[in-house]
This record gives structure tokens, sequence and C-alpha cells, in this order.
């Protein structure tokens, strides 16, 4: 094959092999096509009995069925790739691309249109259908991650036009996600087309209140705004006034003060790009977008086109502090969506430009901690996070090690290590009640209700989930109320109280989804409460958390997806699981 020209392989989409442009005979049967799939996207070597399992369980010899397939996959693969051996192992020549690795990978793929094996759901064999359903989902989602990042990327260098078409695209593959119609809207009124921006938010208001019964949050609305002006007039710019406009921003953000302190660091970097000063552009820049991701809800977006912009201007300056923290910033923003390839990206640079700064890089291992945490790859997690807090703590960053005890002990909480996690979480505890840290406090304090709470000692349960309760909604942090309201949900439910346990996991849901900018790793954890609870609705939780963790990369969470479906009698979802778990990384 590929003496004539390169060989690709064509998942996405209506699946087909390729050479040179040209069509090649694909292999016979809808099954060999679902058993390359199958090679091609699992992360190890399934033996012939989980492959026949998954794909032949209704034949009455499942092992010769897949024999058959995997004889028509061999043939349709010559000079291409071999597959073959027990546990199956699929071999590619050199130069063969693989459009679904590429993607899943975190490589833009134009080509994607369709989903993976369009039209190619093989019969009689539910669980096989569950995987295809859940990679499709995760596959959809690696290409509007991509998709988002250079349209991002295109609007902080000033190419709107660009990231108007990029975000168009984005706008009808995700036509729910509030967040990519507020990029196209940004980038619709950054184009200089104000009227389409807002005809385009109005339109996506209309359909979020007739088909999901709700309208979308106030930062849609914000999106389509013009900046706002400056009434007085301003004297010439100098890199002191700007300086001094940046510190203000800095404190009044800090102080609560958000909209005026954004308004400073707008007019510092409007003010920077006068003077044409790289580097305090890239101060600015970083200012602004770490406000709008960590001060204000529903601006991630937004926060990011300002830190995708500090990074460009730091590496044209040479400064590799605020790259390595814009970078980190970013990679923060993705882990908290759930886009686990551009995270890998951001954090990865930001690592790389951290080096020999502990400081900073106690803060990225803190944020790769949390986003390999959230994937269930604890061990790699607990190794991360142990050495941001040991560089926190050389460094005097008590918040940071506060913050990173307790994401460890999260992740101990979650493998019922108990004792490891009361250490890990008093710990933590001490030090945000030494740094009187009010705004945080909530976060560890419902995990030790949790761990309270799974030991049994019901009382001290809920007087911790009350208060971290009442101080989250003080704070007004969605994640925070969602966490605790969850807690106080289970907790009526192990006392035998259903109704007040189905009420206050349904406000825990809206809660922690009000802002587009979520943390989907929240999400999961109440529509994992409702499941396990057995509470109406249970059935619909369960879709939604496959989907979920499907497409944000939670592992631990698609298991118990798995389970609850399983448990529920939805066809396929044993098999899918056990297959899954078969194949589960270290």
């Amino acid at each position: 094959m590929n003496a004539s020209g390169p060989t690709c392989v064509r998942l996405l989409g209506r699946p087909r092999l390729e050479r040179a442009g040209q069509p090649l005979p694909p292999p016979q049967g809808r099954k060999a096509w679902a058993l390359l799939a199958l090679l091609v996207l699992s992360p190890g070597a399934p033996s012939r009995r989980q492959v026949a399992e998954l794909l032949f369980a209704e034949a009455q010899d499942p092992l010769a069925a897949l024999r058959w397939s995997t004889a028509a996959l061999r043939r349709a693969l010559i000079g291409a790739g071999s597959v073959g051996g027990d546990p199956l192992m699929l071999t590619w020549e050199d130069g063969v691309e693989v459009d679904a690795v590429l993607l899943g990978n975190g490589t833009w793929w134009p080509g994607f249109d369709g989903e993976l094996l369009e039209g190619v759901t093989p019969a009689d064999c539910p669980g096989f259908e569950t995987w295809l359903l859940v990679e499709r989902r995760r596959l959809s989602a690696a290409a509007d991650a991509q998709l988002r990042q250079s349209a991002v990327a295109a609007l902080a260098d000033g190419r709107a036009g660009e990231a108007a078409t990029l975000a168009g695209r984005l706008a009808v593959r995700a036509p729910y996600e509030e967040e990519a119609q507020a990029l196209l809207a940004r980038s619709l009124v950054a184009a200089g087309d104000v009227a389409s921006a807002r005809a385009h938010v109005a339109a996506t208001t209309a359909r979020f209140r007739r088909e999901l019964g709700r309208a979308p949050s106030p930062s849609l609305l914000a999106a389509s705004e013009l900046p706002s002006g400056h009434a007085l007039p301003r004297p010439a710019p100098g890199a002191a006034g700007v300086r001094a406009l940046l510190e203000a921003g800095r404190a009044a953000t800090g102080a609560g003060a958000i909209e005026a302190g954004l308004d400073c660091l707008r007019r510092a970097g409007e003010d920077a790009e006068r003077l044409g000063d790289s580097a305090l552009r890239a101060a600015a820049s970083l200012a602004l977008g770490s406000a709008l991701v960590h001060a204000l809800r529903g601006r991630d977006e937004e926060g990011s086109v300002a830190l995708h912009a500090a990074v460009r201007e730091a590496e044209r300056c040479g400064d590799g502090a605020i790259a390595a923290t814009a970078c980190r910033e970013l990679g923060f923003v993705d882990v908290q969506a759930g886009r686990r390839e551009t995270a890998a990206h951001w954090l990865g640079r930001a690592t790389a430009l951290a080096e020999g700064d502990d400081r900073e890089l106690a803060a990225v291992l803190g944020v790769r901690g949390m986003d390999l945490s959230d994937q269930g790859r604890t061990a790699e997690a607990l190794r991360v996070l142990a050495e941001s807090v040991e560089l926190a703590r050389r460094t005097g960053q008590l918040r940071q090690a506060a913050w990173s005890l307790s994401i460890a002990g999260r992740a101990h909480l979650l493998r019922d290590e108990d004792d490891d996690a009361e250490v890990l979480l008093d710990e933590s505890l001490a030090l945000v009640h030494e740094e009187r840290w009010m705004a945080f406090m909530p976060w560890p304090q419902t995990l030790r209700a949790e761990l309270d709470l799974a030991r049994g000692r019901m009382d001290a349960a809920a007087s911790g989930l009350e208060s971290s309760f009442q101080l989250a909604c003080q704070v007004g942090d969605p994640c925070w109320e969602g966490m605790a309201a969850r807690g106080l949900g289970v907790l009526a439910a192990k006392a035998g109280d259903r109704r007040r346990a189905a009420s206050w996991l349904d406000d825990a849901t809206r809660r922690c989804t009000r802002w587009p900018d979520r943390y989907v790793w929240v999400q999961a954890h109440v529509l994992d409460a409702v499941c396990a609870t057995g509470l109406p609705g249970a059935r619909t939780a369960v879709a939604e958390l496959l989907d979920l963790a499907g497409r944000t990369g939670l592992r631990g969470f698609l298991d118990r997806a798995h389970q609850h479906a399983a448990r529920l009698g939805v066809p396929g979802a044993a098999q899918a699981g056990r297959y899954r778990a078969g194949m589960r990384l270290p």
C-alpha cells in the first residue's frame, strides 16, 4: 500500500480506507469496522475473549465469529498494518495515518464532519453500542476543544473574522453549550458586527427557553456588548501609569470590587498597547485573564482570550514567568471544563516554562494533580500533588499547599482510604484556618464531612455540611454550593428521608450548573449521588453521567455510570463496563 502513496484510515464520518487520496476496498462486514475501531481506540491490547464478549456475545461461537472478522480486517489492511495474536495486537506500517488517533491525541483533524463509525453500528452487540456511544462523545468533545482553542487563539491574535468563522462552526456543533454561543458572539463583536452578535444572542436565548426550558446565564448577553468607554479624558499613557492601573485593578478585584477592578485592568491593557510595550501588555493580559477566570462567573471564554494574548506577548519579550502562569491558568480552565487534551498541552508548556521557579511549579503541579485525580489516575495524581505540597511549603505558599492537600485528600476519599484522607483534609483545613481563607473553606470542609458521612458519623457530617453550605452561599461559589448540597442530599437519603434527599440533590444539580464555566467533576459527583441513591430520575441521571463522563475523561465516574446502568438493566452496560475495566490504564 505505502509504495504508491500514504495510507489513511478514516474512522470519523463514514469509515473508509484511502491510499494517496483514492479509496481502497473496505473490510467485509460491519463488525470488521467495529473491530478496527475497538483496537485503534482501546488503551491496551484486549484479549480475544474480551473482544468476543463485547462484539459477538449473541453468536453461537463468539470466538469463531471473531476469527472471521479478524481475517476480513487482516485482508483489508495488507501492506498498511497487521492484526492478530492473543491479546489482539494491531500494528501499523510507517506513515499510516489514523484520523481518530490524531484527534484523540489532541491534533485538530479538519475533516471531522461526522461521528465515529457513522452509519456503521453493528446489530446484536449492545455492549459494543454502549462502548461506541462513549467513544463518539469523547472524540466529538476532543474536536470541539480543538476548534474552541483555534477560535480563542485567533481572537487573541486580532484575527476576529477567522475567529468568528471557527466559533460559528463550534456553535453549530455544540448548540446547547452556552460557552460556544458566547464565543461566537464575542468574535462577531470583535469583527465589528455587533448587530449579528446581538441577533445571535437573542436567537440563542429564545432557543434555550423553548428547548431547554431555561434562559442562558447573563454571561451570554455580556458577550454581545461593546466594551464600555471612558467618559473622562485620560492623560497620555506612561509605563508608571500602566503599572499603577495594574496594581489598582488587582487590589480592587481582590477586595471584591470586580467591575471596577476589571475596568482598571482593561485600561492598563489599552495603555500598554498604545505604548507598544510587550512586557506591560503581557502583564496586563495576564492580570485581566486571571481576574475573569477566578473573580467573575461565566467569563472563562473571555478570560481565555486574554490569557492567550498574555502567552503571545510574554513570548515576544522573553518573560517566561508570565508565560508559565498564563499557560497554567489556561490549563486550569480546560481541566475544570474536562478538555483533557488541551489541558495537557497547556500544563505541559507551563511545566517546562516553570523550571527553576519552585513557586510557580508548585501551582502548576497542583493543577496537574487535579487533572489526574479527576481522570481517576489516582496513583499519578498523589505523586504529583505530594510534590506540589512540598514545593508550596518550601516557598511559603500555604494557600497552594492547602489547595493541593485538599485534592490529594479527595483522591484518598474516593478510594475509601479513610485514614489517609483524614490526615490530608485536616492538614488542609488547618492551613485554611491559619490563612483565614474563607472563600476556599467550603471545599475541604465538605470533603471532610463526606468522610464523616462514610464513617457513619452522622452528626459530625450534618454539622460540617450545613456550615459548608451556608458559607458557600455567602461566597457565591456554585461548585462549593453544589458539593455541600449534594452531601446534604446523601445525608438525608441515609437517614431514610427520600423526599428531602431528592430536594437537596435537585438543588445541588441546579447550583453547580447554573454558570456555563462549571467544574464538570462536581457535576458528575452530584449525578453519581442521584444514581446511587436510586431516587426518581435515576435512569435519566445515569444517561447524563455516562455522557458527561465519556466526553470529559472522568474515568472513575464512567465506571460508576456503567455499574449504575447495569443495575438498572440497561442492555450492554455490564459488557461495556467489564471491557473498559479490563483496558484500565494504571
